[in-house]
């Protein structure tokens, strides 16, 4: 048994049964590897983007880690965003790099790169192997290092000459792991504090983030918020949030910070719950970067490191509250759009057609702003989050969540510019047969980065400033590039065609593209 085949079946012990993957020369015996390990199935992706992404989505979903295989520093440096947004998300995430031979490094030859250097930074576990009799055992910790709950993203660097090395032993000894996370407990004094708060009569405010979006911290928070009149917000990108008729709907923090500090005024007592303190996306001329109101004190009941759905369902029992006190959100029953297609006709189509147990991948951005508020009354689904702000990851995330869970319709809410960043998807997604539907917000510009060139005081762009701004001409032609890369679509300029192409496209188990030509605003 060579050493790259030592790693495969070492994490398929561990629980492993999926890696997502552009290999290269210094990965081949990895490669070889699959057809002696089947357990583990390997799915190709055309840039290293995807590959990143898609193992995001798959660990968002399931709780446990993908396998990343990657190329040398080139490669990973071609993952590195997706990446960065994994870590964001907490996702547990286990990245194998390929390097050179270790006798061949100090030659410098081309592709020789500082690999330490750049995966460091979007890693929360990083080691490099060093011998082929280690790898089993770099392999397990590098696995269990992802179980750090919520989720870590862990990388392990395999010098080529370690995988074609023969590993001493024919097989690998029985590992004993735990393949769930654990969470650890919550500060005492700071339920104590939370519930001091609560009861002090000053208007509070549950900021919720990470675990505590999921159901059983869902309506603990609202049980607690009905009981003490205070209010809930949602942290502005989730990793991941349950939502649906049936579960308290919660209001997002705003993208604008001049909007969260509207929504977070007059807050005495801002309890953190798996969510951070809020600060502005980006700084602004004379605008603040912290959003926490003045006089306003913060409280961490738990981090998103801990177990804050059981710290929220810990104060309900401790106070006694009635279970049946959480506001849960009724069915929407909303009527289909007739009319101009515009980012609210798309947003009331897909609220009134989203499927149950479906999963959307939003990266839909100025032209996606209305959907989540039109899909809080629709049936039960999950909602994926661009946690890291790093474009490009709406599709790669849909293709991971989607071989997470075959049996859920998936729907990628995915902007124009944002789509040709990691479009290389639609392939994997139609090699693989995933049920994804994608619908592409197309307004033929990077409309975010002119609003905010106007919210820097910069004002209407020049023609020189607005030709960087444009996606057009030439247009983008999805229905074409879909095409090619083995997927179906349709377009859609109005309404009523945006709803025909949407109903295909449900009805359907299968990839499938609608260009959704959005008027100009």
């Amino acid at each position: 048994m060579r050493g790259g085949e030592s790693i495969l079946r070492a994490l398929t012990a561990c629980g492993v049964d999926t890696c997502f993957t552009n290999p290269g020369t210094s990965e081949i015996y990895l490669v070889q590897a699959f057809d002696r390990v089947p357990t583990v199935r390997p799915i190709l992706a055309l840039f290293e983007g995807v590959a990143t992404g898609a193992a995001d989505g798959y660990g968002r979903m399931t709780k446990k880690p993908a396998l990343v295989v990657l190329h040398l520093g080139p490669g990973l440096a071609n993952g590195i965003a997706n990446l960065h947004n994994a870590r964001r998300a907490r996702t547990p995430l286990l990245c194998v790099i390929g390097d050179h031979a270790t006798y061949h490094k100090p030659y410098d030859s081309p592709l020789e790169t500082d690999i330490d250097s750049l995966a460091k930074p979007v890693s929360n576990w990083f080691h490099r192997s060093l011998r082929t009799e280690d790898l089993v055992e770099d392999a397990m910790s590098a696995y269990n290092a992802t179980l750090r709950a919520p989720g870590r993203v862990a990388t392990l660097v395999v010098s080529a000459d370690l995988t074609w090395t023969d590993h001493p032993g024919t097989t690998v000894p029985s590992i004993e792991h735990n393949p769930t996370q654990v969470k650890p407990a919550w500060e005492e004094n700071a339920l104590e504090e939370t519930i001091k708060a609560l009861r002090s009569g000053e208007s509070c405010t549950l900021l919720l983030g990470g675990p505590a979006l999921e159901e059983k911290g869902l309506l603990a928070a609202s049980r607690i918020a009905n009981s003490f009149k205070a209010k809930i917000l949602c942290e502005m990108l989730p990793a991941k949030q349950q939502r649906g008729t049936g579960l308290p709907a919660l209001e997002r923090l705003a993208y604008l910070g001049e909007l969260a500090m509207s929504q977070l005024d007059g807050t005495r007592h801002l309890i953190l719950v798996g969510a951070k303190a809020p600060v502005s996306f980006f700084a602004y001329p004379d605008k603040p970067s912290y959003l926490v109101p003045e006089g306003c004190t913060v409280h961490t009941l738990a981090t998103a490191d801990e177990d804050p759905a059981g710290a929220l369902e810990a104060i309900s029992e401790t106070l006694g509250l009635d279970p049946a006190t959480a506001t849960l959100q009724p069915p929407s029953n909303m009527d289909l759009p007739t009319g101009r297609l515009t980012p609210e006709t798309v947003a009331q189509a897909i609220g009134a057609l989203l499927p149950e147990g479906a999963i959307v991948s939003d990266e839909g951005n100025t032209s996606g702003i209305f959907v989540y508020q039109a899909t809080a009354g629709a049936p039960r689904h999950d909602w994926l989050c661009l946690t890291g702000g790093a474009i490009g990851q709406g599709l790669p995330l849909a293709t991971g969540a989607s071989v997470a869970c075959p049996d859920r319709k998936v729907l990628c809410l995915e902007s124009d510019g944002s789509a040709m960043y990691t479009i290389q998807s639609l392939w994997t997604q139609a090699r693989e047969g995933l049920d994804v539907v994608t619908v592409i917000l197309n307004n033929r510009s990077y409309a975010i980065l002119k609003f905010e060139l106007a919210r820097l005081g910069g004002g209407s762009p020049g023609p020189i400033a607005n030709h960087l701004l444009e996606l057009s001409p030439p247009d983008l032609d999805f229905v074409s590039i879909a095409n090619g890369l083995g997927v179906e679509a349709g377009r859609a300029t109005t309404a009523e065609e945006f709803v025909v192409q949407l109903k295909k496209a449900m009805a359907e188990q299968r990839p499938y593209l609608i260009d959704a030509i959005l008027e100009r605003s």
